[in-house]
């Protein structure tokens, strides 16, 4: 075959060569791009919801804490509000009850305690208008029964619930004058005046009812023994505040005068009497042991004066009303004279002390034997007791 043939041929079969190939490599190239990209999309969706979840699970227990630290919060602001708002109803009740008790437009002054160095209890006018007397009874029970609500209750209060209300007024009144007379500057407290009258009242008003009704007795009886404890045992210990305060005007003398009217009833004033003369007998004894140049040696000085002239105010205002009265306790009298007269020796004890103890019971003992004159039924008591009394 010459050159030329061979050529011919060649360049008739080249193109079909060409054309056969070129399809086969344009055709396969398109598939593989498009896979690389649907795995590239791929890959970046899975990541991105990868970071998504991670981002979230971080998240999530943040913002817990937050939403609880801010119910907790909103909680705390309420609770706040809450009792501020109940602060203010309190203090609107309160400010309510002494408006009632005291209104603006009261200018009447209480007497109660005026001429406290005057030698006699009698002093207040018991036949006073009666309709004003019960308005301030009630207003003066209102007051210690809202007081009594508010306050907590303590180990010294009396616990026990009365079924009659005459012997539950006893109550909370006694209650009421021991924390009255408890306070310190007593008479600085606010109103104390008007208090304590009206807390006497209430408390003879009871006793009196009570005792004409003949109810709960024992209940009764408890009731004044514990008020008179508390008030004969404050009478003669003075807070350290008061014991240089001006003659006259300090508590002690606050304290002898409420005991003094309350002593006008029998029932009250023949238990005090024995109270007092064996807190005489206590406080004699330690003066005996007690260097004259120690602190409290003058208090239980002052304070044994004190208890001598309230049981002269007593036997001398009270002695023979007390004997025109059925509650009158012959017995109890005669308990208290043996009392007396116990009180008496131990105070003749320190006078090589100080004379004036004896002095100022004998003066005691000459007006306890000008009463006993004026009573006739005294005069058969036991003769051993009359004896001792006016040797």
């Amino acid at each position: 075959m010459s050159p030329t043939t061979t050529m011919r041929t060649t360049a008739t079969t080249a193109p079909p060569q060409s054309t056969s190939f070129a399809p086969t490599s344009t055709s396969s190239a398109p598939p593989s791009n498009t896979t690389a990209m649907n795995s590239d999309e791929s890959m970046k969706l899975a990541i991105g919801m990868a970071l998504l979840r991670s981002k979230l699970s971080q998240s999530q227990p943040h913002s817990l804490s937050t939403s609880n630290a801010l119910r907790w919060k909103q909680k705390a602001k309420d609770r706040k509000k809450e009792v501020l708002r109940l602060k203010n109803e309190l203090k609107h009740l309160e400010d309510n009850l002494r408006g009632d008790l005291y209104p603006q437009n009261a200018c009447c002054k209480c007497y109660f305690f005026d001429d406290l160095q005057g030698l006699s209890c009698k002093q207040m006018n018991h036949g006073a208008d009666h309709r004003f007397s019960d308005v301030l009874r009630r207003r003066f029970l209102r007051l210690v029964r809202l007081q009594k609500r508010i306050k907590k209750s303590t180990s010294d209060s009396i616990a026990e619930l009365y079924r009659d209300e005459d012997t539950e007024q006893l109550k909370v009144s006694a209650e009421f004058l021991v924390d009255l007379c408890e306070a310190s500057n007593l008479g600085k407290t606010p109103h104390y005046d008007s208090l304590a009258h009206q807390a006497v009242d209430s408390i003879l008003g009871s006793l009196n009812h009570g005792m004409s009704v003949g109810k709960e007795a024992a209940a009764i009886e408890g009731i004044i023994s514990s008020l008179i404890v508390h008030l004969v045992k404050r009478m003669s210990t003075p807070m350290e505040d008061e014991c240089y305060s001006d003659p006259g005007s300090d508590a002690q003398s606050h304290v002898q005068h409420i005991i003094c009217q309350l002593g006008s009833v029998a029932y009250v004033g023949q238990r005090v009497l024995l109270a007092v003369c064996h807190r005489i007998f206590e406080q004699a004894e330690i003066l005996c042991s007690l260097d004259p140049f120690d602190d409290s040696f003058a208090l239980i000085h002052d304070s044994i004066f004190v208890m001598i002239q309230l049981i002269e105010l007593l036997v001398s205002d009270y002695l023979v009303t007390w004997s025109k009265n059925e509650g009158f306790d012959t017995s109890l009298f005669e308990e208290w004279a043996s009392s007396f007269l116990h009180a008496r020796k131990v105070l003749q004890s320190l006078e090589r002390r100080s004379v004036i103890y004896t002095l100022y019971m004998d003066r005691v003992t000459g007006e306890l034997a000008k009463q006993i004159g004026q009573i006739s039924f005294l005069q058969n008591i036991n003769q051993e007791i009359i004896d001792n009394l006016f040797t």
